[in-house]
């Protein structure tokens, strides 16, 4: 099968080794993904903006990709502060309320930068 990396063009994709997301065959994983543009966190503090634009990005992605967010089968999201799981929660279920993949939320200790609160992973499988 031939295998598609799909670049987000973010420095730290050739610094670490990675995709923000790869295709191979009808599957595409998304790595990783927060609310970031550059060096500049979007949403400082708010979980709610944080997870919309990394949905957002992640929706990106997966256009680049061949896939939609109706090709969503699972998302995990690690999250700094799991008091914030409502917000977080609510943002998630504006996008994928009729679509419903499985997901996953954990609190983790840290993300990459103190000022992120939220990453999210997705998994497509293009029907």
């Amino acid at each position: 099968m031939i295998r598609q990396n799909i670049s987000s063009g973010a420095v730290w994709e050739d610094l670490v080794g990675y995709s923000r997301a790869v295709r191979i065959g009808n599957i595409v994983e998304v790595a990783g993904t927060t609310a970031t543009e550059g060096d500049e966190v979007i949403g400082k503090g708010d979980a709610y903006a944080q997870t919309t634009y990394a949905l957002q990005k992640i929706e990106k992605a997966l256009l680049q990709a061949g896939a939609t967010l109706q090709d969503v089968i699972r998302t995990r999201i690690f999250v700094t502060d799991i008091s914030q799981w409502e917000a977080v929660g609510r943002a998630h279920g504006e996008v994928f309320q009729s679509i419903k993949p499985a997901t996953t939320m954990v609190q983790v200790s840290a993300l990459i930068n103190p000022e992120l609160l939220v990453e999210i992973e997705a998994t497509a499988i293009i029907g």
